[in-house]
Formats: C-alpha cells, structure tokens, sequence
C-alpha cells in the first residue's frame, strides 16, 4: 500500500466517523423532545464508542504503511544505501548442464592494485674509442661544420670620385641625379660610412651590410647592389628618389 492509498483511507475513515456523529447528533436533537433523557445519553454513548473504534481501524490499516516508512526514515542514509545494495544484490551460479540456478548469500568483491613499473633510465654506451655512442659529432648533430661567424667588411681605403664610382656600378648616367640626392643623406658619399645602432653600411647603407656581394664598404660593389634594389623594389631611380623624399628612407 502506498502513501497515497493510506492517506485516501484515512481521509475516507475521518470522514465516515465525523458523519456518524453528524447523524447521531441530528438524530439525538430530534428525538430528545419525544424520547425520555436516558436513550439520548446511551445514543450519545453509542456514537463516541462508534468514532473511537472508526479511529482504532484507521490506526490499524495504517500502522503496516507507516512504520517501515518512518523507520527507514530515521536510518542513517550513508547505512540505508549499502544495505540496501547489499540486500538486492545477488549472484548466480549455474550448473554445468545450465538446468539451475544457485543465489549466492553473500557478495565480496576484490580489488587489485599495481604498482607501475618505473622506466628504466637510459645509459649511454661507448664505442671503441671509448667516446659515447649517441655522442653528436663535431660541428653538429648532423656531422656538418658550422658556418664561420660574420666578420664585417674591411673600410675601404681607395680613391675615386662619386662618378667613377656610379660608372662602374652601372648606373645610367640619366639616373645620376636621383643617386646623388639619396646617398648624399645616406652617407654623405662616404664610402665606410656605417649606422652604429643598425649595422648599415655603406653608401647607401645597405641593411644588413651582409647583403652586398663583395665588400659593402667598396664604394663600387654598394651602388652596384643599390642599382638592383632600386629597380627590383620601385622600378626606377625616379621612384626610389620619389619614396625618400616623401618617407625620408628608401
């Protein structure tokens, strides 16, 4: 029987004893003005004998609902719900043919805990010679010599004039002009002129100096490099004359 069901009954049973004493009372107010006094107190009797044994039977048909309710209430829930696993769960057993079925009584369960096998450190192993094995080779670990370090440009000590220099660069003479504006406010025409902040070099300071084939300092092997960069970056001397008078950089 749920909670429900009993409460329903209870309702029902309050109900049926109120209308019992209802109907006693009605019938005793009715029947007191022609009945002598001793029947209305032995009806009166009647009915509260009537109310408490409609009472005794509600308490009857609820106690089996109510009790194990309020028993399991006042469990503890951290023992209520491993007794109730414990008391549902079951374990079978079947017989070799598979004809029955055997429940175990009581369950048990085992946990293994493995301890993780700790990797083993390397060692390194030495060949013939007695060096390591996995040793890298000199220059690397591709066995491949390491670059020489950078060694900047010696100053360049040789004569010459700004149009010797712009001759044997390769320039046109028509572009002369625009060569002369721009690397009289790079360097002033000097030809081991260097920016000590970004390395530049040269002439037209050429950044970084690495860039020039030959020597960046060799007033030749500079405006020979600054000719190709002027025409490969903004198609002309005109343009590139256009851009540093405008941004003040090339």
């Amino acid at each position: 029987m749920t909670r429900r069901e009993a409460r329903a009954i209870e309702r029902s049973a309050v109900a049926e004893g109120r209308r019992t004493q209802r109907t006693a009372a009605t019938a005793d107010r009715r029947r007191s003005h022609s009945t002598p006094k001793g029947w209305g107190a032995r009806r009166a009797v009647v009915a509260v004998f009537g109310s408490v044994a409609a009472v005794g039977f509600l308490a009857a048909s609820l106690a089996p609902v109510v009790t194990p309710q309020i028993a399991e209430a006042n469990q503890d829930p951290s023992q209520s719900t491993y007794a109730t696993a414990a008391d549902e769960a079951q374990l079978f057993a079947a017989t070799e043919k598979g004809g029955s079925l055997a429940a175990l009584a009581t369950v048990s369960y085992e946990a293994e805990l493995r301890t993780p096998t700790p990797t083993p450190t390397p060692t390194a192993t030495a060949d013939a010679d007695g060096e390591p094995a996995d040793a890298p080779a000199e220059g690397g670990e591709s066995g491949e010599a390491l670059p020489a370090p950078y060694q900047p440009p010696a100053p360049y000590s040789g004569g010459g004039a700004p149009a010797e220099w712009m001759a044997a660069a390769g320039i046109a003479e028509s572009d002369w002009t625009f060569v002369d504006y721009i690397v009289s406010r790079e360097s002033g025409w000097n030809p081991n002129a260097t920016n000590a902040a970004s390395g530049a070099c040269g002439l037209v300071q050429a950044l970084p100096c690495s860039k020039v084939p030959g020597n960046g300092y060799d007033p030749v092997d500079n405006l020979r490099w600054a000719n190709g960069y002027a025409t490969g970056r903004y198609g002309s001397w005109a343009s590139a004359y256009a851009f540093w008078t405008a941004n003040h950089w090339w």
